[in-house]
């Protein structure tokens, strides 16, 4: 059961790191300049890879676990756009995350 929740933590953090290579093609002026940015290819895979890993812990987990450990993504989206795109983390923002973090605690148990 613990490798599961394990694959379930790996599959939030792709996740995030696929929304931060979209953050990155968003930045192209144009549509045709968006196409051709190999961010929008990095991040649209990783969404893939995370659905993938999603429908698999499925099988295994209950979805009423598995979609609310899904918020860990915005955890690991907090830490990515702090070190990446040099983000401040507000004081609501690190409140908000902490009452993310005993909620997933409290759903896992």
């Amino acid at each position: 059961m613990t490798v599961y929740f394990i694959i379930l933590i790996v599959m939030t953090f792709i996740g995030s790191a696929a929304s931060l290579f979209l953050k990155r093609a968003s930045g192209t002026e144009n549509l045709l300049g968006m196409i051709k940015n190999k961010n929008l290819y990095l991040g649209g895979g990783l969404y893939f890879i995370s659905a993938l890993l999603n429908i698999y812990i499925l099988r295994f987990l209950d979805y009423s676990v598995v979609l609310p450990l899904t918020s860990l993504t915005y955890v690991w989206t907090m830490f990515l756009s702090k070190i990446f795109l040099k983000e401040k983390i507000s004081a609501k923002k690190k409140i908000g995350i902490a009452v993310i973090l005993i909620g997933a605690c409290l759903v896992s148990i």
